[in-house]
């Protein structure tokens, strides 16, 4: 029978049905894919970021310190102590390059043109980062003022007018001054070097006490000046008493004064040249620098290292057997506080006493 025009009929799809083995992509199989892709995402950036993330950290690897002086001086044996205990607060090895010569320039300008970074620092004292960029300014091949900072102070240790023993009389600062002025321009002196800290205290000394005495310099350092009196070729000079201790307590050098605010115990019996009537008479401080540029985060990870490390039993022992006195920077600012009042004072002493310099 034929279907009438209303009668049902089903048409065939044209869509193609799918498989049961043809896959199906659901809602949540988006959002699962979505996820493993910002996982993956999340792991290759944490391996881009971890190893700047590790170098972000100071200190990562050793620290280089110069020091602008052979071993043995009051610098050097400041430098080496304090950085022992900064080591073991930091986790990293403190490494000290001594590098004489020059004023200090040397071991200066390395630092300034290492990477500012907090892995080359210098220890350094009034003569090398005040005196020099003073006298020596033409010298330097950097701008000291704007590329070298102090992170801190870190000691103080006095200084001995001393006498050799070997062919020279005196036994007293009296009978010293005595000898000096019957014989004008016969008494040496040795420095450190021309136009260095104690080659201008000498002289402001002497201009003061009224005597002349002849220069002697040598660019050794505290200890070569030292042997400069054992050996007879200077019969006087400021020594500091950490450098100086042995060979005055085995009497071949003699104590005739002492610049500090006080006698000190290890020589109660000399005089300080303050109760003498010297005013000027100050000890000789040592001090941490870094290149100015250094972020200022690791500055002041360096310069707390420092501070612990001068508060520490270990370091307070060891600064106590060499005489020296411990003498942290309060803060940062603190540092360049003292660091401006030391240039004004130097640079009043180098327009007071006149010296001559070196071409």
């Amino acid at each position: 029978m034929r279907a009438s025009w209303y009668e049902y009929r089903p048409v065939k799809s044209t869509r193609t049905r799918p498989s049961s083995s043809s896959p199906v992509r659901r809602p949540e199989d988006r959002v699962v894919v979505g996820v493993a892709l910002a996982f993956l995402l999340a792991f290759f950036i944490t391996l881009a970021v971890r190893p700047a993330m590790a170098q972000d950290k100071y200190p990562s690897k050793p620290v280089k310190v110069l020091v602008p002086y052979a071993p043995g001086g009051a610098v050097d044996i400041v430098a080496r102590i304090v950085t022992d205990r900064m080591r073991q607060t930091l986790g990293q090895a403190f490494v000290i390059d001594n590098k004489p010569g020059a004023f200090g320039i040397l071991a200066i300008e390395e630092m300034v043109k290492a990477k500012p970074d907090g892995y080359t620092l210098q220890v350094g004292n009034p003569g090398t980062n005040v005196l020099a960029p003073i006298v020596y300014k033409d010298k330097f091949k950097i701008d000291y003022d704007k590329e070298v900072v102090m992170v801190s102070r870190l000691g103080e240790v006095p200084l001995i007018l001393a006498a050799t023993t070997k062919d020279f009389a005196p036994k007293t600062y009296a009978e010293f001054i005595a000898l000096a002025k019957a014989n004008p321009g016969k008494v040496r002196y040795a420095s450190v070097g021309v136009g260095s800290n104690n080659h201008y205290d000498t002289e402001a000394f002497a201009q003061w006490a009224g005597i002349e005495i002849v220069h002697l310099p040598n660019k050794g350092g505290g200890a070569a000046i030292t042997n400069d009196l054992v050996t007879g070729d200077a019969h006087i000079a400021l020594v500091n008493a950490a450098s100086s201790t042995g060979v005055i307590k085995g009497g071949q050098v003699r104590a005739l004064a002492v610049m500090s605010d006080q006698r000190i115990p290890d020589y109660a019996d000399v005089p300080t040249l303050k109760e003498l009537g010297y005013a000027n008479a100050k000890g000789l401080w040592s001090a941490l620098y870094a290149p100015a540029a250094t972020p200022r985060d690791v500055l002041e990870t360096v310069r707390k290292a420092a501070v612990e490390a001068l508060g520490s039993e270990p370091v307070q022992m060891a600064f106590k057997k060499q005489m020296i006195a411990a003498t942290p920077s309060k803060s940062y600012e603190d540092a360049q506080a003292f660091n401006q009042a030391e240039r004004a004072y130097w640079k009043k002493v180098t327009e007071q006493v006149k010296v001559e310099l070196p071409d």
